[in-house]
C-alpha cells in the first residue's frame, strides 16, 4: 500500500497533525512526517513534492495556519493528491488560512479539509488509497459502522434520560 506524507508549516501544527497521525495508525496506514516551510524552506517542500511519488507516497497532506501557502506549493510540484489542513492561528484564527487553501488556480488542485480538521484528512487520504485497496476500503466501511452505532447508542440512552422529564 501506498504512504501518506504529512507536512506540516511549523511545529505549532503538531497537535493538528497528531489527530492525523493517530487516524492512519488506527487503519494501519504507513506515513511519514515532516515540517516544511512554504516560505522558510521552499527548495525542501518542492524537492520533496518532486520526490514523493517515486518514494512510494500516495497522497500527501500539508497542514499549515496564517498565508498557509504549504498545500498550494506542494500540489505545483506533484500529481499526487494534496489535501490541505487550514489551522487556525493567528488573528484571524485560521480564516486566512481556510481562504488560502480552498482558494487554488485552475490546473492546481487541492482537497481542503476544515479548519483543524486533521482526523477528516487522514480519512480523504485513506479512501483515496482505499480506492485501489479493498482491505482499506472494508476497515473504513467498519468504522463508518462503529461510528454508526455510537450515534444510535448515544440516541437510545438520550431518549431514555428524557423519558422521565415528562
Amino acid at each position: 500500500m501506498k504512504k501518506v506524507a504529512i507536512i506540516m508549516g511549523s511545529e505549532s501544527d503538531l497537535p493538528i497533525v497528531k489527530k492525523a497521525v493517530d487516524t492512519l495508525e488506527e487503519l494501519s496506514i504507513l506515513y511519514e512526517v515532516h515540517v516544511y516551510s512554504a516560505h522558510r524552506t521552499p527548495e525542501e517542500a518542492r524537492e520533496f513534492a518532486l520526490s514523493a511519488e517515486g518514494s512510494g507516497f500516495g497522497v500527501i497532506i500539508a497542514a499549515a495556519g496564517m498565508a498557509a501557502h504549504l498545500a498550494g506549493a506542494i500540489a505545483a510540484a506533484t500529481t499526487l493528491p494534496v489535501i490541505g489542513i487550514p489551522c487556525a492561528s493567528g488573528k484571524l484564527q485560521g480564516i486566512d488560512a481556510l481562504l488560502a487553501t480552498v482558494q487554488m488556480p485552475s490546473g492546481i488542485p487541492v482537497a481542503t479539509v476544515a479548519l483543524d480538521g486533521g482526523v477528516n484528512a487522514a480519512l480523504l487520504s485513506a479512501q483515496i488509497l482505499a480506492l485501489g485497496e479493498p482491505e482499506l476500503a472494508r476497515k473504513l466501511k467498519e468504522k463508518r459502522e462503529a461510528a454508526k452505532a455510537k450515534v444510535l447508542e448515544t440516541d437510545r440512552d438520550i431518549a431514555e434520560k428524557l423519558a422521565n422529564f415528562k
